[in-house]
């Protein structure tokens, strides 16, 4: 394996890791940025000549500790953080001599991330980047905004809290509670970020997945009484069982309807609902336990045959009380066509604010669906047209490209509509 592959691999696989872990020894997360950069260039300069280190990580977080340091003694700025750094410095060096890798401090870093101080409308955006690095591009596209923007928020947030020193300890037991949404928000736009990609559009959210999985498992260990915990990660379970059956053997995508069931994993179905089950017994209902009963109602399929929808649209009513998001809408336009009429669920979703929708793709490739079983064959085109070309998923986009010519131009109708989205497929 090459140095510049070791690189990207570990960058992917750990960046995350290695920001958090120096991030709470340090309040400059910029600096912390920079100095991760920096030992990332060294690599890709050093490791030809020198070869690939038995422990790349731990060369890495060494590398970046030691520009920390070097700054911290130039420019005198952090005189508190230079003795946490030294610790940590000596701290490393005798975890990388007994062969262990350095604690995953991602956890403690979302926490750390929803400090009261910090505007509460960031605090989610700051995870992902600072914790599971996502660009701040990719992080505008999930919330709706420009990159511009939610660069320049970014930025914001990170100069707080290095001007305003704010501490980088983990809140009270009793605060977790308050705090919990930011981090769930975090986690469950990570795995949806990872889990759209079905051809691999970004290197980098190839392991983000796996990585909010363990992030999730990690967090129900940390908090096994708070609902939405469990709920998240019966949600995350449910979806992630279908993984295999996403592509056809010849890498063609399928959407959750056409899906072969017997490709669904039911042992990762049985953990999801066993995970629903315990946060149902707190009767405290919430957000992503409603997501995951949806999910849960779907994965029925693979043991009746058929689909609920009734039952599903009824659980998106609930949603719309609870977290009437755009995304819940067109999921709820989308359950009330399948359950009582295009019509009814056109209806739905036409009603949702065209400022609101201009980019979002999975309005568009229901909307398309809706329209031609209304035999509305302009506006299905000109969705299709739209959906595609908001689509970032070469396979996705191959699948509405097709479906564009069969239904519309080869007049073929009545199929059930693709839906790439986390809570319906």
């Amino acid at each position: 394996m090459s140095p510049h592959h070791v690189v990207e691999t570990t960058v992917r696989d750990a960046y995350g890791k290695l920001i958090a872990y120096l991030a709470v020894n340090w309040r400059d997360l910029e600096a912390v940025e920079d100095a991760l950069g920096d030992a990332l260039l060294s690599a890709l300069e050093l490791w030809p000549q020198i070869g690939i280190p038995n422990k790349p990580e731990a060369w890495l977080l060494k590398v970046a500790r030691r520009r920390l340091i070097d700054r911290a003694r130039r420019d005198r700025v952090s005189e508190r953080a230079l003795p946490a750094l030294l610790s940590m410095s000596e701290e490393v060096q005798q975890k990388t001599s007994f062969g262990t890798s350095f604690p995953d401090e991602r956890l403690k870093m979302m926490f750390l991330c929803t400090h009261p101080d910090i505007d509460p409308s960031v605090r989610t955006p700051l995870m992902l980047q600072t914790v599971l690095g996502i660009n701040a591009g990719h992080i505008a596209s999930a919330f709706v905004v420009k990159p511009s923007a939610m660069g320049q928020r970014l930025t914001r947030a990170k100069a707080k809290i290095r001007t305003d020193r704010l501490m980088f300890t983990m809140p009270e037991v009793e605060e977790l509670p308050g705090r919990l949404d930011a981090v769930l928000e975090a986690i469950y736009a990570a795995y949806g970020s990872g889990w759209e990609i079905l051809a691999g559009v970004d290197s980098r959210h190839k392991g983000l997945v796996d990585e909010a999985i363990y992030l999730g498992r990690l967090l129900t260990k940390y908090m096994p009484d708070e609902p939405e915990v469990q709920g998240l990660l019966s949600l995350m379970l449910h979806c992630e069982a279908r993984r295999k059956a996403r592509r056809d053997d010849t890498g063609n995508y399928v959407p959750l309807s056409e899906q072969d069931t017997s490709r669904w994993s039911a042992s990762l179905m049985m953990e999801a609902e066993q995970c629903l089950h315990t946060a149902a017994r707190s009767g405290r209902i919430g957000r992503f336990q409603l997501l995951a009963a949806i999910q849960s109602v779907h994965s029925q399929r693979a043991r009746t045959g058929c689909t609920q929808w009734e039952e599903i649209a009824l659980l998106y009513e609930g949603l719309i009380r609870l977290s009437p998001t755009i995304g819940v809408l067109v999921g709820r336009a989308a359950a009330v066509a399948e359950a009582y009429g295009t019509d009814k669920g056109l209806t739905l979703l036409e009603a949702i604010p065209q400022a609101k929708i201009a980019n979002y793709q999975p309005y568009w490739a229901l909307a398309a669906h809706l329209y031609e079983n209304m035999d509305k064959i302009e506006e299905a085109q000109a969705a299709y047209s739209r959906a595609i070309g908001l689509c970032e998923d070469l396979s996705v986009k191959q699948f509405l490209h097709q479906r564009a010519k069969v239904r519309i131009v080869d007049g073929g109708f009545g199929r059930s509509p693709e839906r790439s989205r986390l809570h319906s497929n």
